[in-house]
């Protein structure tokens, strides 16, 4: 077996050279390292004047996600001329195409959140919705909370926080309630059949007009829709202010409003019924309403009779 001759001169001839290379690199060190702490103060400096100026405008989650992405930018840029500057034969174009080949791979590798990050700054920047508005997406329904570069987060109605990804948010359907300032609510009233229509829809739209809440233009109004099997339908349709509280508090007190206000003028809102005859499907007579008896009222004439006779029959009998 051979020996390993381990000679130490050349070991520490070595490390020598290394040292006077990180001497000689040093001030260039020194000099890299305060470009790198200059850009790092203006990168700070750039982003909280894109928040300053977003925050002016209203702007807000766009400031943070634009003031972020400047920062960084900023960063990565002072990175880049302190290497060139330790190293004089990296050039700018070399790092430029190593960062090109690593997006690359990173793109692959976090794909779903760059995803979500590029519509996160599509939807700062075309603000379908702003923090505050109440939206319905995915099945979920809230109040914006905040909208930052990966996911949205909205707060619901009954207390709890659900964060949607922006990508979801961008690609499917997003309900805005409170885009505009106004919002239409309806509700069906049924009303007896033999009840003047006139007189019940002008009792349905001065109880509704009266209620706190309803807008006055436009004013409520009422639709006949529909002659039902035991009642006559009547769309009634009001607007309020768009947001849930106000929409769903009205909506309770047009209710009881008009409810009131039919009872008293005595206008009956009937409950569905129903009738069923029940007869023998066994007999030959089935069909035949001359002949057959069960399901049929007993009575004189040309009608069919009780297959047992009642009391009053025996008694004259």
């Amino acid at each position: 077996m051979d020996e390993i001759d381990a000679n130490a001169g050349l070991i520490f001839n070595k490390l020598d050279s290394w040292l006077d290379g990180l001497f000689r690199l040093l001030p260039n060190i020194l000099v890299a390292i305060v470009v790198a702490v200059i850009f790092w103060f203006v990168g700070l400096a750039v982003g909280k004047l894109i928040n300053r100026l977003a925050d002016h405008r209203g702007r807000e989650s766009l400031g943070d996600v634009g003031g972020a992405l400047a920062r960084w930018a900023i960063v990565v840029v002072g990175f880049m001329l302190a290497v060139t500057i330790i190293a004089p034969s990296i050039t700018p174009g070399d790092l430029i195409g190593g960062l090109g080949v690593s997006s690359v791979a990173i793109g692959f590798a976090f794909k779903d959140i760059l995803q979500n990050m590029l519509a996160g700054i599509l939807i700062l920047l075309r603000q379908p919705f702003e923090v505050g508005d109440q939206i319905v997406s995915g099945g979920h329904e809230g109040t914006v909370e905040k909208i930052e570069t990966r996911a949205t987060m909205i707060k619901t109605y009954d207390g709890r926080r659900v964060v949607i990804p922006n990508s979801d948010i961008y690609t499917d359907s997003v309900v805005v309630n409170t885009a505009f300032e106004t919002r239409r609510s309806e509700y069906d009233i049924g009303i007896g059949c033999n009840d003047d229509w006139f007189k019940a829809r002008e009792v349905i739209e001065n109880a509704c007009a009266s209620v706190e809440g309803v807008e006055q233009d436009p004013a409520p109004e009422t639709i006949p829709i529909e002659l039902g099997d035991s009642a006559n339908v009547v769309r009634l349709r009001w607007w309020t202010k768009s947001d849930r509280a106000s929409q769903i508090h009205t909506f309770g007190r047009v209710l009881q409003a008009c409810y009131i206000a039919l009872d008293e003028e005595g206008i009956d809102m009937p409950y569905p019924t129903q009738v069923h005859l029940f007869h023998d499907q066994t007999e030959e007579t089935d069909g035949d309403r001359k002949t057959q008896r069960e399901g049929w009222p007993a009575g004189k004439g040309n009608v069919p009779k009780p297959l047992r006779p009642n009391r009053s029959m025996k008694e004259e009998a």
